[in-house]
Formats: C-alpha cells, sequence, structure tokens
C-alpha cells in the first residue's frame, strides 16, 4: 500500500476554495467530516510546532544583549469591547480606521503571524484604531476558523498588550467578518 502524502499549504489553500463551491452528495458527508478532521488535526500539528519553533527563536533572540526586553506591564483579563459612542464615529467614519488587514482566505498559522506582524507595526507607529478582517466562513455550514480563533488570539500574551478592545464591525466595514481593534498606547505615552 502507497504511503499518504501530507498536502502543502498550496495544496490546502486551493482545497478550501475548491471545497467552498461544491455541495456534498448525502452519502458522502460522513467521508467529508473525516476529511476535514484529519485536516483540522494536521493543522493543529503544524501549528503546535511552529509556535514551539516560534518560541524557541524568541528565546534566542530575548538572550541578545542588543534587543531591548519586551514590555514588563502587560494587561491581564479580557479585553473590553469599544464604547458605544467610539464605535459609533468608527462606522460613521467620524473617526478614522487608520489601517486595515485583510486575513480571509489565509489557513490560521498565516493569518496567526501576519495578525501579529500587523499589529505590531501599528502599534509601533502609534495607531489607535484599525479593521481585521476575518471573513464570514461560510463555507459548508461552517462558522469560519479565522472568525472563531482571532479573538482567542486576542487572549494570548503575544496579542494582549498590544490590544486595548475590539468589536464586531459595523456592517459596510464587513459585519461579523470583521472587528474593530483599538491599540493600546506606546509605554510611556499619556492621553
Amino acid at each position: 500500500m502507497a504511503r499518504e502524502r501530507k498536502l502543502s499549504n498550496d495544496e490546502r489553500v486551493l482545497w478550501g476554495k475548491v471545497a467552498k463551491s461544491t455541495r456534498p452528495m448525502p452519502e458522502r458527508l460522513a467521508d467529508i467530516a473525516a476529511f476535514d478532521a484529519v485536516l483540522a488535526e494536521e493543522q493543529q500539528a503544524e501549528e503546535i510546532a511552529r509556535a514551539e519553533k516560534a518560541k524557541i527563536a524568541a528565546a534566542s533572540v530575548s538572550a541578545d544583549p542588543q534587543t531591548p526586553p519586551p514590555p514588563q506591564k502587560q494587561p491581564s483579563g479580557r479585553h473590553q469591547p469599544l464604547e458605544r459612542p467610539v464605535k459609533r464615529k468608527i462606522a460613521k467614519g467620524r473617526l478614522a480606521l487608520e489601517a486595515r488587514i485583510d486575513l480571509h482566505g489565509l489557513i490560521q498559522s498565516e493569518a496567526h503571524v501576519m495578525l501579529l506582524d500587523f499589529l505590531l507595526r501599528a502599534h509601533e507607529r502609534g495607531l489607535r484604531h484599525v479593521l481585521v478582517i476575518t471573513g464570514k466562513g461560510s463555507s459548508m455550514g461552517s462558522e469560519g476558523a479565522l472568525k472563531r480563533a482571532v479573538p482567542i488570539w486576542f487572549s494570548k500574551p503575544e496579542f494582549r498588550f498590544l490590544i486595548s478592545s475590539y468589536e464586531t464591525a459595523a456592517q459596510h466595514h464587513g459585519g461579523d467578518g470583521a472587528l474593530y481593534i483599538r491599540l493600546s498606547r506606546p509605554k510611556g505615552e499619556r492621553p
């Protein structure tokens, strides 16, 4: 029996696009569910491996005396939602969204890296309000991996100190498939 080959990232993206455009035959639903479970397990294993590599790389970078240490104080707990007046101003265009990133169509590991990089750069530039487009993820009745994962990522240490609050975007900015993010102020900056 031939050994099964794992799909590359490009093949997974292509498969996801094909899967979104088709409807399963009723007698094949069990096969599709099993295939999706295998893909999810492989993706989770890859994410864990990448996270371990990132930890090792971060440890070696932090051991370098030339790089500044990470911020000492990181807020704990959950992020608060945006205040209604602020959300209303953003939705009506009276408070500008200073940057945006579109993540839909990416796999979780790619989206995680891109989102972290985007938020770090926006935070360093002193931006306050940004838009993150995750997509609604309505393929085959799912709710969307990124739509679910991004708010979970915000509670992780690498994101926590960057974000002050977040809220679902207004309909014309993407609705349920996008988030308004208020970035925390850089250390030492007063309102």
